[in-house]
């Protein structure tokens, strides 16, 4: 197992370096994306619009941070299971989606959009949303707003730790 230290910038042209049980200290522009958002963005694409960030390269998170305490770039902001995003998730790797951060497995059909578009699924550490927030240095709604937490949001991460639990040859932790 080896460790990288990776800016978002760099996942597409690096992501054939990265294996499953790889663990990547990642920065950069990160989204915030659960199932509310994840719908309306397949809706705005569904009719021809822009969704609210660049898809192609962009690295989504499915999070919902709670609110942000005075001095705090960003309230508790863990990972929330993945699989509840499967159905929009080869979609989004089609159309150019670098990396998901999240939690827990992904369906074969996820699985094997990752291999096809030479992504990453990457998990980070369940339950401890606090300390994973003291990694992001910045948060701004960018869409959405009236889904609360589950707004989609742009991070600052610096030096988020994760695991690389899908890489695009095929391994996957959750299988070995």
């Amino acid at each position: 197992m080896k460790e990288f230290r990776l800016h978002t910038s760099e996942i597409k042209a690096r992501a054939g370096e990265l294996h499953a049980g790889d663990t990547v200290y990642l920065s950069g522009t990160v989204y915030t994306s659960r199932d509310a958002a994840h719908k309306r963005i397949m809706a705005l694409l569904d009719a021809g619009k822009e969704p609210p960030y660049l898809i192609d390269g962009a690295v989504v998170y499915y999070a919902g941070p709670t609110p942000t305490p005075p001095h705090l770039a960003i309230g508790s902001c863990g990972p929330t299971t993945s699989g509840r995003m499967d159905v929009y998730a080869p979609r989004m790797l089609d159309l150019g989606l670098a990396a998901m951060v999240g939690k827990g497995p992904r369906s074969k059909e996820v699985c094997d959009a990752i291999v096809r578009n030479g992504a990453v699924y990457f998990c980070a550490v369940g339950g401890a949303g606090a300390l994973a927030s003291k990694c992001i240095t910045s948060c701004e709604v960018i869409a959405f707003d009236d889904l609360g937490c589950e707004s989609v949001k742009r991070l600052e991460f610096a030096d988020f730790p994760l695991t690389v639990a899908i890489d695009c040859h095929g391994g996957n932790l959750f299988h070995t």
